[in-house]
């Protein structure tokens, strides 16, 4: 590499927010290996099939206020 790391810190510290944002996911992302990857492509999926059942009108979703009343434990 050729960098030491208090090099690849100050030039990481230049970058804008947002830079160092992607920056920081994706070292973390390599600590997790190719299964996390998976995972999150799998999650990705199921997030947009959940929005195209909202969206569509196949299903209704539920106040959740609503959801919190039916839950609540009674005093």
């Amino acid at each position: 590499m050729g960098n030491s790391p208090n090099e690849v810190r100050n030039a990481a510290l230049s970058m804008t927010a947002e830079e160092r944002a992607k920056l920081a996911e994706d070292l973390l992302a390599s600590l997790d290996g190719p299964e996390r990857s998976e995972v999150d492509a799998a999650w990705a999926d199921e997030i947009e099939r959940r929005i195209d059942e909202m969206e569509s009108g196949k299903v209704k979703g539920i106040p959740a206020d609503e959801v919190f009343r039916k839950y609540e434990r009674p005093k």
